[in-house]
């Protein structure tokens, strides 16, 4: 789809693949809608973008009703929502024996469940254009085998299976839903691991992969929205990506 002209809601907006995203996206054209909950940098995002074409809605979306509000207040100002990107997540760095339940549950409530729900709030919008994009941000590390990266990869595998899913089922109504599988990214995802951050950065660093730059994940990001594909990734073909390297 033309991005130029369209609303883009981006979840996570407040730093990382999501406020790249948000910069590429009104670079092309796009009014976007910026959703986190750290309201002072999304406030400073917009204010970046332009407040004429750019809205920051504070919001947590593992809240059902706060989702309904930010995409109200989408429509609300620019009448219509083109689509969504679904970057908002964590990690959980633990092995299997050492998984907090408490822990699980919140990541799969962010990586999980958040999109699903902000999937569900959006589509109504969607349907009446009979158009739309929905980009749901999975990771590469669920075609690798890592100790300690078990209820993470689990979240992420679970999410490219249900957007699989929701691309089947909404094809047909000229939505096109697709997965984007960022490699090791320069973002504060580290600093913000549930479990044992120590851990989390020793497996990075183990890997010897180079983190990659959030705006490299947007433009494919971008990429997707345009072309409706059903994936796309930025990890080395040695990990299970397509990246040559």
């Amino acid at each position: 789809m033309d991005i130029n002209g369209a609303v883009v809601l981006v979840t996570g907006a407040s730093s990382g693949i999501g406020a790249a995203t948000a910069r590429a996206a009104s670079r092309a054209g796009a009014r976007v809608v910026l959703i986190a909950r750290r309201e002072e940098r999304i406030q400073q995002l917009a204010k970046e973008l332009g407040e004429s074409v750019a809205l920051a809605v504070p919001c947590d979306v593992t809240d059902r009703s706060q989702i309904e509000g930010a995409v109200q207040a989408a429509i609300e100002r620019f009448g219509q929502i083109d689509v969504l990107v679904n970057n908002a997540g964590q990690g959980l760095q633990a092995t299997v024996d050492a998984i907090d339940p408490d822990d699980f549950r919140a990541v799969l409530e962010l990586n999980l469940l958040a999109p699903l729900v902000t999937t569900q709030a959006v589509l109504p919008h969607l349907r009446k254009r009979s158009a739309g994009a929905i980009v749901n941000v999975g990771s590469g590390i669920i075609w690798s085998t890592l100790p300690g990266s078990g209820a993470y990869s689990a979240s992420k595998a679970a999410l490219q299976k249900l957007s699989a899913i929701a691309r089947a089922e909404l094809a047909d109504e000229g939505i096109a839903v697709s997965m984007m599988f960022p490699s090791i990214t320069e973002t504060e995802f580290l600093g913000r691991v549930r479990g044992n951050v120590e851990d989390a950065r020793q497996m990075e660093a183990a890997s010897g992969l180079l983190p990659q730059s959030p705006e490299g994940a947007a433009d494919m990001i971008l990429g997707l929205i345009r072309s409706g594909a059903e994936q796309a990734d930025l990890v080395p073909e040695k990990f299970g990506g397509t990246l040559n390297s």
